[in-house]
């Protein structure tokens, strides 16, 4: 859904749901302009652990991830009461957006990103399946 002021789509946080907790997410975050930043190696090994040093800080597990040319597929599962992923991902977005614009001058994210709350029932394993199987499906 898009704003109409904006190119930007409108940020879609469920308003009574707390992000707090032990909850598994699937995320999207896509490069400013989805400009194919992630085919460079060495970004993404840089982006990658900048990925895993804030998910440790944040208290979050990351159970898979893919970087496609213009944008990130992430499965995450919070690991305590605490874990905030309305924290987690901006920490991650900003840590890596800062590096990138010292690095390349340059917006690295779209403002926001997609999630995707996975339901207790739901196997993790089909998602992380889904997410590592998208360059299959790209080509």
């Amino acid at each position: 859904m898009k704003d109409k002021r904006s190119k930007y789509p409108k940020r879609t946080r469920l308003k009574d749901f707390s992000y707090k907790g032990c909850y598994r997410y699937f995320i999207t975050l896509r490069s400013h302009n989805q400009a194919s930043y992630f085919i460079d190696p060495g970004l993404v090994t840089k982006l990658s652990s900048i990925l895993k040093e804030t998910a440790e800080h944040r208290n979050f597990y990351v159970w898979v991830y893919c970087f496609m040319p213009d944008h990130l597929h992430l499965l995450i599962e919070g690991k305590t009461e605490d874990a905030d992923m309305r924290r987690f991902i901006p920490t991650f977005k900003q840590k890596t957006a800062f590096w990138f614009s010292r690095v390349y001058q340059t917006r690295l994210w779209q403002p926001s990103y997609y999630e995707r709350i996975l339901r207790k029932d739901e196997a993790t394993s089909a998602v992380a399946r889904y997410i590592l199987e998208n360059p299959v499906r790209k080509e």
